[in-house]
């Protein structure tokens, strides 16, 4: 037997400021669920960069973390 849960209208629900938003806490299956991303405080920029097939292929053939080796190589390339 089928049950039919009343309708609730989505205007009887408050706006949510982007600030509220931004504080939430997400849970899923009432556990806390981390949004990733960048920690706070990094000083790492995302950035859209064409590399030779080969050269991206190299780096992806270590498994995890071949964007930390690729950022390693690249540091140590650059006279920082």
């Amino acid at each position: 037997m089928t049950t039919i849960e009343p309708w609730v209208d989505p205007d009887d629900f408050p706006e949510i400021s982007s600030a509220q938003f931004d504080a939430a806490t997400v849970k899923v299956a009432g556990k806390v669920v981390n949004r990733g991303g960048r920690p706070k405080g990094s000083d790492k920029e995302k950035v859209t960069i064409r590399l030779d097939r080969d050269v991206l292929d190299h780096f992806r053939a270590g498994g995890a973390g071949w964007q930390t080796r690729l950022n390693d190589a690249l540091r140590k390339a650059a006279p920082l």
